[in-house]
């Protein structure tokens, strides 16, 4: 392949020989499909979102099953992929494509981003797998193809760059086969112009890629501004009542896990409150601490596993732990009640 095509056209022509065609969102390539897809693969890896959207799609079909499904259970399904306010924002959604769209989404970028949780990159992958019309979107794979390609530096996240990539992108749409083009920029990106040794030599574009020129293509895209991650405590209160039920809570809806359960968390600058004072402690089975690493900070969790018998008010309820692995839960929490299962405490004489 040589420029005296179109980019476009080279990276199609690739995307025939060595794109992912197997895709289970491609098959078929429903709004609704690519639109579940779009959401569950933001800041997450093909391979992981796989077996979670064939789980999604056994129980959730289409958008009117979605919409009229409990959000805790929309939550369950999406334990463990994080980043739970796409799930809401996905039932939420799903809401009102079907009271007030008719079950049917937008074909038009505007459209689908007045809907809740949809960027401007999702809503033009919507409108141009979906309905194959010409529709530019700049996921992390795409932003880094035509960085290097252009050779353009800036961190993406200021205003001024983020309206170049734009501007790019749609400059490079071809005049056909929208869905495909979408597609093959992303293979592009995942399978060859990867961060880290790139197949330069595999590249459809690679004698015109200014990057590979320059010799930049380490350097691009430009890199966020690197920060000191904080680092964070906190302790989960285990707390089980004679039978070995634990106590759960119902996270608030903004924040940290919005809307998932959880026991009790007590965070390092909050006080230990008095009235746990009175509650036996269980260091007999005690529970290993858990790391987990979000996005913008690292936290450590020690769980604090202790006998409580005081009946729950509204905001919580008593479950099973292995009752509570069936509920929407983070994913650091579901690994510490997996070792309650599996180390349950002596009952009670």
């Amino acid at each position: 392949m040589t420029p005296a095509l179109s980019f476009a056209e080279r990276v199609l022509q690739w995307f025939d020989a060595h794109g992912r065609h197997d895709l289970p969102w491609q098959q078929p390539r429903s709004a609704y499909r690519v639109w579940v897809s779009e959401i569950m693969l933001q800041q997450t890896q093909v391979a992981t979102v796989v077996p979670y959207f064939a789980r999604f799609m056994a129980r959730f079909p289409d958008v009117q099953t979605l919409a009229c499904a409990p959000l805790d259970e929309v939550l369950a399904h999406w334990s463990g992929l994080g980043y739970y306010a796409r799930a809401r924002n996905l039932h939420a959604c799903a809401k009102v494509v079907t009271e007030t769209l008719n079950g049917a989404f937008p074909r038009t970028i505007d459209g689908c981003m007045a809907l809740p949780g949809i960027g401007r990159s999702t809503a033009g992958a919507i409108v141009s797998q979906a309905f194959d019309l010409p529709a530019p979107i700049l996921d992390g794979n795409v932003r880094r193809v035509l960085a290097r390609h252009a050779a353009l530096h800036g961190w993406p996240g200021t205003p001024a760059v983020s309206q170049a990539f734009w501007a790019l992108a749609e400059a490079r749409l071809p005049t056909h086969r929208h869905a495909d083009y979408t597609q093959a920029l992303m293979d592009l990106g995942a399978t060859c112009c990867t961060a880290r040794r790139p197949q330069c030599l595999s590249c459809p574009v690679q004698h015109d890629c200014l990057a590979r020129q320059h010799g930049s293509i380490d350097h691009l895209p430009t890199p966020k501004p690197r920060r000191t991650r904080p680092r964070r405590r906190a302790q989960i209160l285990i707390i089980e009542n004679e039978a070995g039920d634990i106590l759960l809570a119902r996270r608030p809806q903004r924040g940290l896990w919005g809307g998932l359960w959880s026991p009790p968390v007590i965070d390092a600058e909050q006080c230990w409150p008095a009235a746990l004072d009175a509650l036996p402690r269980r260091d007999h089975a005690p529970l290993a601490p858990i790391a987990h690493r979000f996005t913008h900070f690292d936290l450590q969790m020690d769980p604090v596993r202790l006998l409580g018998t005081s009946p729950p008010d509204t905001d919580h309820i008593w479950h099973t732990p292995s009752g509570a692995l069936t509920l929407g839960l983070p994913a650091p929490i579901r690994r510490m009640i997996e070792q309650l299962v599996a180390h349950p405490a002596t009952p009670q004489a």
